[in-house]
């Protein structure tokens, strides 16, 4: 039985990724490189994918749309595929797979009803399918969670939730705050000692009385700084996320300040003061990101 047509945008590490994976496990993969880069067009070849211009004959015939962009990327992906979805006979399942508030997850949903297309709420936890890794889970919620398991058959840990669409995006975002609101405040704590001059004493107090989170974070804040600039937006939309919880919006606002101070520190590592030699000087030998 042949495999599903499937699309996916974008071909970053993760959108890639799940591709290489479906690809490898019987599913045909499209995908659009208008506006990507040179590596994109490289990720999107070893994944299998077939790439296409026209936004119509992309998704003619597709099975499934899964959309894999940046958080501030997801409403503005659904309204310009809209027009197509809306002109294609055959209707794919839209699965929002991006890291966004609930609230951004319903706003793409409400843009997708219009064409027809059944809509899965869909929020991944793991990093991009590695070899023969199992893989990140792909958590889906809204009417088509049940559709979207299907792809659970060609190499995806698809798991459905019971609530409407937002839900899948709520667990993730709660997730991704504990986790990366956890390298947040470590690079926050690690800073303010340093600018205190009370750095060694911090890091031996640690040494003593917290080792498995000491462990924890010369492992995490290292693999942070290359991803900092991602996770500018998705802090941002966990802040949207959490407006109605006391204190949750300016939290994780003032997370995505630290994570777009260090993301500019990245690009400019060497110069005096840079945030990024202070942690790694903390953080002891490593491979810095």
């Amino acid at each position: 039985m042949a495999g599903p047509d499937v699309v996916v945008i974008a071909m970053g590490e993760m959108g890639s990724g799940i591709a290489r994976r479906l690809h490898e496990r019987g599913a045909r993969i499209r995908t659009s490189l208008k506006g990507r880069s040179a590596a994109s067009a490289a990720r999107a070849q070893r994944a299998g994918a077939e790439s296409f211009d026209d936004d119509r004959t992309l998704l003619d015939g597709a099975d499934f749309m899964l959309s894999v962009v940046p958080p501030g990327e997801a409403r503005a992906l659904a309204r310009r595929l809209a027009p197509a979805l809306q002109a294609v006979a055959r209707k794919p399942v839209y699965v929002d797979c991006n890291a966004v508030a609930p609230q951004t997850a319903r706003d793409v949903a409400s843009i997708i009803a219009p064409t027809g297309c059944p809509f899965a709420d869909g929020g991944i936890i793991g990093g991009p399918p590695k070899g023969e890794e199992a893989g990140p889970r792909l958590y889906v919620s809204g009417d088509a969670a049940q559709a979207a398991l299907s792809l659970a058959r060609y190499g995806l840990d698809v798991r459905a939730l019971s609530g409407e669409a937002g839900a899948a995006s709520a667990l993730k975002l709660s997730y991704a705050g504990f986790t990366k609101g956890v390298v947040a405040l470590a690079s926050e704590m690690i800073l303010g000692a340093t600018q205190a001059g009370v750095e060694a004493e911090l890091k031996r107090e640690i040494t003593s009385s917290q080792p498995q989170l000491l462990a924890w974070i010369q492992k995490r804040v290292p693999e942070m700084y290359p991803k900092s600039y991602r996770w500018i937006a998705e802090m941002e939309e966990i802040s949207t996320y959490l407006d109605s919880v006391p204190g949750g919006g300016e939290i994780y606002e003032g997370m995505a300040r630290l994570y777009e101070d260090l993301a500019e520190a990245a690009r400019q590592r060497g110069g005096q003061g840079n945030p990024i030699d202070a942690l790694q000087a903390f953080l002891g030998p490593g491979k810095p990101g």
